[in-house]
């Protein structure tokens, strides 16, 4: 079966991440069409799971950027990022269920925390009400400045780790993300030792790539597109079933012997599981209005990330199919985290 989960210009993203960084940050003041009224308040906080810089991040500065178009309400982007999004979830349980305050999540807190942790400290059915599924994205596998010029391929990395066990560490944005699982199934595929070393978002994940601190390192493309661009870093495979606008010239891990290992992150809004379902739905019409909008899909694109706005029932049940298929992985993995 493919380990297949259903599921940046520079400048624009400068101009997008000048919000600000951590914290809660204010953005313009914003207002809905009339036909979501029922999702309209004075006050809207959207919890963001990584940090500043991170795709989370991106994708709530730019939806913020386009609802702040005439006034009438304001809405606060907080940035909650370790833990694997854990800790934006609980501030999500800890807010008030009164359908002011959203969350942009990876789909994983919902389809891998439940069978990653044995302790987690919500229940993804009854605490998390998915709204609408945000955008998804290809995977990239890079190396940095401490792998040398001559690997250039999934193959010659695995050699190049297998002979270097003391520099065979690699990144992902936190225990239990897809790169993290990504990652462990691609080097047990390859029999290569390795070290994980997760970092609480991508990030931080990424500057230790660039320093040389980390060999390697699993994150969605566009994340990457720019340093590779400069030269920092080099990107050998991406995950998707073909090739991606993006990285054209990037060979998948299909085309690399790796037909099984086919994953794309995804990212969504969710609600606490206390809301009406009206005013989930009012937000999920609203935001399906905000995500289709041309100026948005190109700023999307740019950073290698596809719009795909969806309603709240057709979310939980792809939700359901990824727990289903997720759950046999990870035990086989034997990835379990206290």
């Amino acid at each position: 079966m493919k380990h297949m989960v259903h599921p940046q210009r520079a400048t624009d993203r400068r101009r997008l991440l000048r919000a600000g960084a951590g914290g809660l940050v204010a953005l313009a003041a914003l207002s809905f069409d009339r036909r979501a009224d029922a999702a309209r308040s004075d006050h809207v906080q959207l919890l963001c799971s990584g940090p500043a810089g991170s795709i989370p991040d991106l994708i709530c500065r730019s939806v913020g950027e386009q609802l702040s178009n005439t006034g009438g309400q304001r809405l606060f982007v907080d940035n909650r990022p370790g833990a694997a999004g854990q800790l934006s979830v609980a501030a999500l349980k800890a807010a008030p269920a009164d359908g002011n305050t959203l969350l942009l999540a990876q789909g994983a807190i919902a389809t891998v925390y439940p069978y990653l942790y044995p302790k987690l400290a919500y229940d993804a059915v009854a605490d998390l009400a998915p709204v609408s599924l945000a955008g998804e994205m290809t995977l990239a596998l890079a190396v940095g400045p401490a792998v040398p010029a001559a690997v250039v391929n999934v193959a010659d990395l695995s050699a190049w780790l297998r002979s270097h066990p003391a520099l065979a560490n690699v990144g992902s944005p936190g225990t239990g993300t897809l790169p993290h699982l990504l990652a462990a199934l691609l080097l047990r595929a390859t029999d290569t030792p390795w070290q994980h070393i997760p970092y609480s978002g991508g990030p931080p994940a990424l500057a230790a790539l660039l320093g040389g601190q980390i060999a390697a390192l699993l994150l969605p493309e566009g994340l990457f597109s720019a340093h590779r661009v400069a030269g920092r870093l080099r990107v050998l495979a991406t995950s998707g079933a073909q090739r991606t606008a993006l990285m054209p010239d990037v060979p998948t891990l299909i085309e690399q012997g790796h037909a099984d290992l086919v994953v794309r992150e995804w990212f969504a809004f969710f609600m606490s599981g206390k809301v009406a379902p009206e005013r989930v739905k009012a937000w999920a019409k609203t935001l399906a209005e905000v995500l289709a909008q041309p100026r948005l899909m190109a700023q999307f694109l740019d950073n290698g990330i596809v719009t795909a706005p969806s309603a709240p029932a057709e979310l939980v049940a792809r939700i359901a199919a990824e727990q289903r298929y997720w759950a046999p992985v990870v035990r086989g993995l034997g990835v379990r985290i206290d």
